[in-house]
């Protein structure tokens, strides 16, 4: 005697050739066919569920293994904004790490939400969010700047709590002045030096005129002796130099820029040095008060 195993082409087989052919012998090879195949499926059910769950436990292991890191500020962007008058200003903040969170734009002064994401929450239109994906900058962008603009905007970050990052912006307007200003006291016959300063302009001016008593200067004229010394940067700088002063060169004097305001101070043209008359001044009024005071010591 010998023990079959009982498998599929085992099983085929003696339902042709094994037993006395009966239909009970047919009924139990069939019954031994459906358990077989329904254990094999259960099998492959079991296969798979416990693949999945190892699957699983290795993600969980690799999440726990690699934490998403925390989202920071790269503080290198400036924090302090100058912008002009009328011009386009533009705050940015670069966030690393930032994952599935958000960066938001508010204004300290009033607490004013204004963007989210690349979403702009202000009815105010010079305002917008502006962002480029898969970029780290966030921009904070704004058109036709005022000066009620100047203040605290905050950079954040949805964590949990928020994290946030300051831009200081200043708006200015273009500043024209002349050292030393309103008047100036020149001694007769010594070199008069007047120094404009152009700040803040959008870029340095392609020219500066000056004007003596409403009349372009002439640096050709006769008179001979007035020049012209002009820096341009950040800060432009033009001297006007007018050597051996004499009493005609008294006047107002206007340094006039290309691209923004004048500026005019008044030049006297005297025989001795200002302080000196002060004080010439206030010795007269002393020798005066001298004299009431005795007069009335007299009297009395």
């Amino acid at each position: 005697m010998y023990r079959k195993r009982w498998t599929v082409k085992a099983l085929r087989m003696d339902l042709w050739y094994g037993g006395n052919g009966g239909d009970g012998w047919y009924a139990k090879a069939l019954a031994k066919i459906i358990c077989v195949f329904f254990f094999s499926i259960l099998l492959h059910d079991e296969a798979v569920r416990s693949t999945r769950l190892i699957e699983a436990d290795n993600d969980r292991i690799q999440e726990y293994a690699t934490p998403d890191p925390n989202p920071y500020f790269d503080t290198t962007r400036a924090s302090n904004v100058t912008g002009l008058v009328g011009k386009t200003i533009q705050l940015v903040c670069k966030v690393k790490n930032l994952g599935n969170r958000t960066v938001s734009w508010v204004r300290h002064r009033d607490i004013h939400l204004l963007t989210v994401g690349r979403y702009t929450y202000t009815s105010d239109q010079r305002f917008e969010a502006m962002h480029t994906p898969h970029t780290e900058e966030w921009t904070l962008r704004i058109r036709y700047a005022q000066k009620k603009d100047s203040g605290i905007y905050e950079c954040q970050i949805s964590t949990t709590p928020p994290i946030g990052y300051s831009v200081y912006l200043t708006v200015v307007e273009p500043v024209t002045e002349i050292a030393g200003g309103p008047d100036l006291f020149i001694n007769k016959d010594s070199t008069i030096n007047l120094t404009c300063l152009v700040r803040y302009a959008p870029e340095p001016p392609s020219t500066i005129v000056w004007m003596h008593d409403r009349e372009a200067i002439n640096f050709d004229s006769p008179r001979g002796g007035i020049s012209l010394v002009t820096e341009k940067g950040p800060v432009t700088s033009s001297r006007l130099l007018i050597q051996k002063a004499i009493e005609r060169d008294a006047g107002q004097y206007t340094c006039s820029p290309s691209n923004t305001l004048s500026s005019s101070v008044h030049v006297h043209i005297v025989d001795e040095h200002p302080a000196a008359m002060h004080h010439g001044s206030g010795d007269r009024m002393a020798a005066t008060l001298l004299t009431l005071i005795l007069l009335l010591f007299t009297i009395i």
